[in-house]
Formats: C-alpha cells, structure tokens, sequence
C-alpha cells in the first residue's frame, strides 16, 4: 500500500497542508487557509482597542481552522487511510500564555492583550530585552553567548517578562507559557510535548536546563516563576510526540490514532526539506523575512546569532540560527508605499546595471535581527537626488537585503563555522532577478530548493520518522527532499561592483547600528514621544 504524511506549515498571514508520498516525497495535494485574523497589528479584534506600536498577535482559532478547513481540502482525491501521520511548523518565536489543560488564556481573558499569543515579529519587547542582555553580561551568564551575545526582542524570555510587568494578572494566571509550535501539536495529541529546537532558539535553554531562577529574579521580583511555566522534558526532533486525537480526526479527516511529530520551527524544519543535513550548508528561508539556518561540525561562539543549539536542526550537529527581520516585507511596503506593481518595479530594477542609481539602503524596516540585534533600528536609504525613480530605490532595497545576508555568512564564517553551500528556500525564489542578484551580492553559486512547499515539506519528512516509516532525519530527507545545486551562478562583473556597494554598506551598517550615531534610536524615540 502507497503511504502518506500531512505536513501544516503555520505562516504569518495562513497555514498550508501538504500530502507527502512517503516513499519519495512526492507532493500530490495541498491547500492553503488564510487566518481571519490575519496579523493582528492594530486593533485587538475582541474589543477593538488600539493596541501600541509595535505590538503583533495572532488569534489561536485561527490556527485550529487550518486543521479544520486546509487539511481536509489537501486531502481530497487521497484515501486518508493511507496517512500513516502528521507533523507541523510554525512561525517562531510566537509564544502564548495557557492554563494547566492547553487552553488558551486568549480565550478566557479576549479583551486583555497580553493574554493572546505574541507573533514571532512582535517588538514591543525591547526595553525587557535590553534588561536582559545587560544583566546577564554583569553576571557572566554563560548560556549568552550562544546568542552571540544578545537575545532578541522577539524571544520568549523578553516576551513574558513584558507580560509580567504590563500585566501581572495574565502572567499570574498563566499555568503555562508554551510555543505555538507546541501548543497546535497539544491540541493534535492531547498531550503537552515541548520540541528541543525552540526551547534552544528561543528559550535560551542550554546544557540541559533553563537559565537559573536567580537570574529571572535579578530581571524583576517574581520572574523565577517563568521557570516553572515552561519547564519539562524536552522531545527531540522528528520524534513521537503523540497520537492523533478523536477530537483532530474530525476536524482534519484524518484517521483516528495515527502518529503527530514533535513540533518544529517553520525556518528549521525546511532544511532537511532541502536535503541541508550536512554541517556547512546554510539554507535562507526568504519570505516576509529572511532565516538563516546552517548544521555545523564544532559549537563557536558568533556574534549577533539567534541561537546555536546542539541537535538544533540535524541530530549531531551544532545547529546555528541567523535571520533578518523584514525582507519581503520590506518590499511589499515599497511597493504599496510607491502605488505600484512588484512586477513592474522588477523589470524596470532588472534593466539597470550595478551602481547606476547611485544608493545605498540599510535593510532594517522592521529592525535587525542579525548581527546587530536590535529591533529599535529603522532604514536608511544614501545618495538620493531629485532624479531618483521608485525602482532605483527599489532596487536599492533588494541589494540591501542581499548585503544583510552577506554580512550574516560572512560572520558566520570569521568565527570559524564555514558555509560550504547556500541554499535558498521560500516564497522570494519566484523572482529571478532577485535570486541572481544575491548570488551576485554573495559571490558564490546558490542553490534552490525544488519544492514551493519548503517547511510543509520538511514537516512532512519529521512526520514520517516519527511514524517509523525512516530510522531518522538524515534518511528520510535523503529519499523525501528536493534540491537543485548551483541554479545561480556569480556574474563577475557585476560583483567587482557589488564588492564596492557592500564596503559603503559595512560603514553605513558600523555607523548606524554600533554607536556611531544613534540618530535612529532618537528618532524612535521623538516618534513615540509624540504619539503618546
């Protein structure tokens, strides 16, 4: 009998299921379901309150209804009695409150922001995680140079301690403070799991344990409690995390007591997808933002890293996360901003040679996540006239993000951890152009996923491991992933050019974001001074 996995990849606007031939990956459905809620940014949907700057949630039900309406709709045509299991991914850090039983305190408190789950780009948080970050330096806190010596605003740690000063009472009632991630593969299961690669990535949890409760209280009175929230065993990769529920076989159509992976991060998760399960090669997931993800053979310490955990990604292995905060989001707001096409700004970038708009940009519109670390940062474009056009400065910005990948593989590889292959993924792989101007930004070959369906794909290879259809990671992606190699290739001219762009951004990149001037730290500041 022909077997089959569903793989749910959680995104940030919708969740997609993907139908998965066990014995040689083939895709034969899928199906998408936009969340009702989408991002929510601006109003809370319960009460309508206007919710501060910077703030980003996502309403639970709208997670349960991909299971309820996309992975049905993927499995049509399909006997579900041939689906031997099921596995997920999610956007991350996107992180929630919940009782002893699963349910969300979203659901019991609507009308209290800080009840509902925090999207993975919720920067509100950075005056916690500045805290963090300069009382773990006083304290020599060894796990924090894991994370290249800076954790995120976007991490768990920063976003509960934000819930715990802003509103006490959410944070007292909370039992348990659990990943999406987790929390989606609870409902699947009945049973609560906690997966190894965010509790590393995104919890800080380092050499078997949590940093300690005294540091907790050192950020603010009360805080050691935080431990006891997310604490428990940790369940590796592409494990068992349980068995299919009566209650999620009906919603999802699927039979009753098959096999549900442990929980995984959407970014982590496509690297097998990619057949990336060797240490040295990096696979950016290139979508609304960028994640950078890569196995190596030896733990280093890099700077500005979101995280290096051992068995991260790939058991046995050393897995290291980088990423950038707004990519393709940055492009859509151009886009929008300009009242034009992507198409059209596309093709008029694409007839320019190198340089000949005369700009440099910074690529920090949502902030920086690597190297720099720090979401109060704000883009930058240099060198504009009165003879500038949209798509000089659109090109501008794709060139920008290009030389923030560039800056991430070049630190990766000065601390000793090379990138041997650079693999690109996601929904940014459509546009050509785009693709070959990195591989002209880098000056190396990239590679390309031969999937559209990167992380449900990579989901779909944990969930047939953890249904014993493969004896591990390696072996499954061997026989499910899909790889083109060198797809695009370096146009030397056009990096003897690109090599002199990337000098003027390293010094706009030093300037700006390491203290030469702090102007876009003031300039935050005026604006939300005078919001108020």
């Amino acid at each position: 009998m022909t077997k089959f996995v569903v793989g749910v990849d959680y995104g940030t606007l919708s969740g997609r299921a993907v139908v998965v031939r066990v014995d040689d990956g083939t895709e034969v459905g899928t199906a998408v379901h936009e969340y009702r809620h989408g991002a929510v940014e601006r109003t809370l949907p319960a009460t309508g309150e206007v919710l501060p700057p910077h703030w980003a949630l996502q309403m639970t039900e709208d997670w349960v209804d991909v299971l309820r309406h996309a992975v049905p709709k993927a499995l049509e045509g399909i006997d579900p009695a041939q689906v031997v299991g099921i596995a997920t991914d999610f956007t991350a850090c996107t992180f929630l409150p919940v009782l002893a039983d699963g349910t969300p305190l979203g659901d019991v408190l609507p009308d209290r922001p800080h009840a509902h789950p925090k999207l993975w780009k919720h920067h509100a948080a950075q005056r916690q995680a500045d805290r963090i970050n300069r009382i773990a330096e006083e304290r020599g806190e060894a796990w924090l140079a894991r994370y290249g010596g800076k954790l995120s605003s976007e991490w768990q740690l920063a976003k509960a301690l934000q819930v715990l000063e802003e509103d006490p009472e959410v944070y007292a009632r909370a039992d348990r403070f659990i990943e999406a991630a987790d929390w989606i593969v609870w409902q699947l299961t009945g049973v609560e799991t906690r997966n190894a690669c965010t509790a590393g990535y995104k919890g800080a949890y380092q050499d078997g344990g949590y940093p300690s409760r005294e540091f907790f209280e050192a950020l603010h009175p009360g805080f050691g409690t935080f431990v006891d929230k997310v604490d428990g065993p940790l369940s590796p990769l592409g494990g068992l995390a349980g068995r299919l529920t009566a209650e999620a076989a009906a919603w999802t159509g699927l039979p009753e007591g098959i096999a549900v992976a442990v929980g995984n991060v959407d970014a982590h998760v496509t690297a097998p997808a990619a057949q990336a399960v060797e240490a040295g090669q990096l696979v950016a997931i290139m979508g609304t933002s960028t994640c950078h993800v890569m196995s190596g053979a030896t733990l280093a310490d890099v700077p500005g890293m979101c995280g290096v955990v051992a068995d991260g990604i790939i058991p046995g292995l050393y897995g290291y996360e980088a990423g950038q905060s707004g990519v393709g989001d940055i492009f859509g707001w151009f886009a929008s901003f300009a009242s034009a096409q992507h198409d059209e700004l596309t093709a008029a970038a694409a007839a320019q040679r190198p340089g000949q708009h005369g700009l440099v940009a910074l690529d920090w519109h949502n902030g920086n996540r690597s190297v720099l670390v720090d979401h109060h940062l704000s883009g930058v474009i240099v060198g504009q006239t009165l003879a500038t056009k949209p798509e000089d400065q659109y090109r501008a910005l794709i060139e920008a993000t290009a030389y923030g990948t560039r800056t991430i593989v070049e630190t990766l590889e000065t601390a000793g951890v090379p990138v041997t292959e650079f693999i690109a993924a996601g929904g940014l792989l459509k546009n050509t152009f785009l693709m070959q101007l990195y591989s002209d930004v880098l000056r190396r070959p990239i590679s390309v996923i031969d999937s559209e369906q990167g992380p449900a794909l990579g989901s779909a290879i944990h969930a047939a491991v953890a249904a014993g259809e493969y004896p591990d990671v390696r072996a499954a992606a061997a026989a499910m992933g899909k790889v083109k190699r060198a797809v695009y290739t370096p146009d030397e001219t056009a990096a003897d050019v690109y090599d002199r762009l990337y000098a003027e951004y390293q010094q706009l990149h030093e300037y700006f974001g390491k203290g030469g001037n702090d102007v876009l730290h003031r300039l935050r500041d005026l604006r939300e001074e005078v919001a108020r």
